[in-house]
């Protein structure tokens, strides 16, 4: 399958009905494995994963994709060791204050949801400023997770929840304004959603990949994206089409 081939198929299924997902949301998984596979540091991998990040970003939004939303550290990640904790911290510090300007000059919107109060002080500075310098911006929508748990955001959510059903509990997840995802991604392999968005991909589909982070490239997110465009979704019922979006979305 080449390329155009991949962009069809992503746009259309056999009915013609199926269209790209408007909302794609990524398991960036196997940095460490990577790294070590190429016989190099974990921090070099970290490194290739934000190349990687950015690449993405670019082909989403060639694609027409509106939201993308990309699981950079978890509240489980906390448990690997502190020398590789600290290096991928500072790292993502960084990168987000030297990578922002360039997504802000191609209209990107970038948000961060998750825990903020265990990140240090130059890594919120980076998130904010990164926020600041973007809200304005009309392009594609892309939500880091960072720090971030499914199940202690809808924990939070529930402390503050006094009823009024899901549209009204949904308004109290850590960032409103994210639509639920059409499809999620995962790489390295691995089938499982690792405390990921875990109410908003209640109805989403799911596309599992064999490579590592670092090696998901253009064509490898284009297949994952044509097979999205082969399905059709009916949300628990017999005849819904592929755009249709259920509560909350």
């Amino acid at each position: 399958m080449d390329e155009q081939q991949a962009i069809d198929l992503a746009r259309a299924n056999g009915n013609g009905r199926a269209q790209a997902p408007r909302r794609v949301a990524i398991v960036c998984d196997g940095s460490a494995r990577w790294a070590e596979q190429n016989k190099l540091t974990i921090a070099a991998g970290h490194e290739a994963a934000a190349d990687t990040v950015l690449a993405r970003i670019a082909d989403a939004a060639a694609l027409g994709i509106q939201q993308l939303t990309l699981y950079a550290f978890s509240t489980e990640n906390w448990g690997r060791p502190a020398s590789e904790v600290s290096e991928l911290l500072s790292m993502l510090a960084r990168r987000i204050e030297r990578d922002t300007p360039a997504l802000d000059h191609k209209s990107v919107r970038v948000r961060f949801i998750g825990r903020r109060d265990r990140a240090s002080g130059s890594l919120q500075a980076a998130m904010q400023a990164a926020e600041r310098l973007t809200a304005s911006n009309s392009g594609l929508q892309v939500f880091v997770a960072l720090d971030y748990g499914g199940r202690a955001e809808i924990l939070a959510a529930a402390e503050r929840y006094s009823g009024g059903g899901e549209e009204a509990f949904a308004k109290l997840l850590y960032d409103p304004q994210m639509h639920d995802p059409d499809l999620v991604i995962r790489t390295s392999g691995e089938q499982r959603l690792s405390n990921f968005l875990l109410w908003q991909t209640a109805y989403a589909e799911l596309v599992f990949r064999s490579e590592l982070w670092p090696d998901f490239d253009r064509r490898a997110f284009l297949q994952a994206i044509a097979e999205y465009g082969a399905r059709r979704r009916r949300f628990g019922g017999r005849d819904a089409t592929a755009s249709t979006t259920p509560l909350g979305g």
